[in-house]
């Protein structure tokens, strides 16, 4: 019995590719009928259909296990991870703290009495130092 995920997943990517049915089951030599099957969940595509989707740009281990491969980036996407492999662990920690600037939630760190700082999570990780202050 398939995945009932599997057929979801398999019109997610033909979606994402901008097929409609029939024209992605050309794709693999297959009807709209059996697309449609696929897409109910009421077969599953065999290894060559798979494999013909896959030439076209589909996802396959996307399909068959609802995680997305590095094959699916868009060219953009892999510089920035090949980039980001590359760079010394302060660019790292730089590159994480800007994309996640004004997404992360704010934390508030408690110090002495009337002492309190708020920042990002995952601010003081990219190199910012707190000082507390002294005591008074």
């Amino acid at each position: 019995m398939p995945d009932d995920s599997l057929f979801l997943r398999i019109r997610q990517e033909r979606e994402r590719l901008g097929f409609n049915q029939t024209d992605f089951a050309a794709l693999a030599g297959a009807s709209k009928r059996s697309q449609i099957g696929w897409e109910q969940g009421r077969t599953s595509p065999d290894a060559e259909v798979l494999a013909a989707w896959a030439i076209e740009g589909a996802d396959v281990q996307y399909i068959l296990t609802g995680v997305r491969s590095s094959a699916a980036l868009t060219d953009e996407e892999q510089q920035l991870i090949s980039l980001y492999r590359a760079a010394p662990l302060a660019v790292r920690a730089a590159a994480v703290a800007a994309l996640s600037a004004g997404s992360a939630p704010q934390q508030t760190i408690h110090g002495g009495v009337g002492q309190q700082f708020n920042a990002q999570v995952g601010q003081v990780a990219s190199g910012n130092i707190i000082n507390k202050g002294r005591r008074k």
